[in-house]
């Protein structure tokens, strides 16, 4: 199709979920996309200007008048959030020449607390004319509790939830709401070389900083992934894949990883996978026999290419998508918060193993109907 639409509030393709977003979106939705990227740099790298247009999501070029105004409100209102949000006026005011709707495609950017830039830039975008679309979303149901939130999330055209949990939550104050999977889970894999020991039974395993700041219990998650890890070199002889999923400089998965790489105890049997494309890093994932993550859009390269799969996470996202597609979070999810134990990574791995066979057929079960929530969605943002 030659209809245009305009992405905006995602990170850059450094965080490879960032990137998978992108290619599930261009996969669900085939229209022209416009990109408004924080890195334009960042995003060619990764080949996201093969399919999309880039444009900057801010500007320097802002009217005296504007920021008169977004003085005021943070003089009188003592809010930040004009004085930020001025910058992306006028990348709305161009995009708005080429396009009339607007996908706010941050999946995690209402699971925190309360967004206000993007209330701010959802109003914008309204006043420029476009029909916005919270896409891909995972709402903290606790947030629905805020009546500011309430009035923000009413004010999308249609809310795109990707697991049941935050549809429930947003369906319940009265927002139009629409269930449809993680656009990722959509991405298609692209094949590249791999390191011939993934040709032997492997557990693909990805920590990072993030949950390792999520955690109560001091030191704890890095203890559990090197217990983990010296379990399966101990008790069993499949290898280990390290596979990292943002390489941001703030926020370097690899850094954990190389970490934890070098005080295993047998590097015969690790394998420290490099910085990939998300479309590589779903091909190398995809020949895991299970795999134990926790950054969210490397889980779902998992489950989407039916691995059996242990996601150590933090938030409601983890929790909703773990829950539609195995029916039973407690059992297939571990909350870094609850990690008090050394051991606790480890058995639930044990366990999964134990029930390879059925978690697998589910998976297939499960995943299998996603494409009609795919061509549904297809539809309902086609016709506005």
């Amino acid at each position: 199709m030659d209809k245009k639409i305009v992405l905006y509030g995602n990170g850059s393709s450094g965080n490879h979920g960032c990137e998978a977003i992108y290619r599930g979106t261009k996969e669900v939705l085939d229209f022209l996309m416009l990109i408004q990227t924080e890195n334009a740099a960042e995003d060619r790298k990764y080949g996201i200007d093969q399919i999309a247009e880039l444009a900057p999501s801010k500007s320097s070029d802002v009217s005296v008048i504007a920021k008169a105004k977004a003085y005021y409100s943070l003089k009188v209102k003592k809010s930040f959030v004009e004085m930020d949000g001025i910058y992306y006026l006028d990348a709305i005011k161009n995009a708005s020449k080429q396009a009339n709707i607007a996908l706010s495609v941050g999946g995690d950017n209402y699971c925190y607390g309360y967004p206000e830039i993007y209330a701010y830039l959802n109003r914008m975008y309204k006043q420029f004319g476009f029909k916005t679309v919270l896409w891909g979303c995972s709402v903290e149901p606790k947030l629905t509790e805020d009546a500011k939130v309430v009035k923000d999330l009413r004010n999308y055209e249609r809310i795109v939830a990707r697991e049941s949990i935050t549809y429930d939550a947003v369906k319940a104050i009265g927002a139009n709401v629409i269930y449809s999977p993680d656009p990722a889970f959509f991405m298609k894999p692209e094949a590249v070389d791999i390191d011939e020991r993934m040709n032997k039974d492997t557990i693909g395993i990805n920590c990072s900083p993030m949950i390792i700041r999520n955690e109560k219990s001091e030191g704890m998650t890095y203890q559990n992934y090197r217990e983990l890890i010296e379990y399966i070199l101990r008790e069993t002889d499949m290898n280990v894949a390290l596979i990292p999923h943002v390489v941001w400089k703030q926020n370097d998965d690899r850094q954990v990883l190389a970490r934890l790489y070098e005080e295993c105890s047998d590097k015969n049997r690790i394998i420290l996978v490099e910085d990939h494309s998300a479309p590589q890093l779903k091909h190398i994932i995809s020949k895991c026999k299970v795999f134990v993550g926790a950054r969210t859009h490397a889980t779902i390269a998992a489950y989407s290419s039916g691995i059996p799969t242990l996601v150590v996470g933090y938030s409601v996202k983890a929790r909703g998508i773990a829950k539609d597609l195995m029916m039973d979070q407690d059992n297939y999810i571990i909350p870094v918060q609850d990690l008090h134990n050394s051991d606790q990574l480890t058995k639930y791995t044990v366990k999964l193993l134990s029930e390879y066979d059925s978690v697998k057929a589910q998976l297939i079960r499960s995943t299998a109907k996603y494409n009609e929530y795919r061509d549904m969605v297809r539809k309902e943002i086609y016709s506005l």
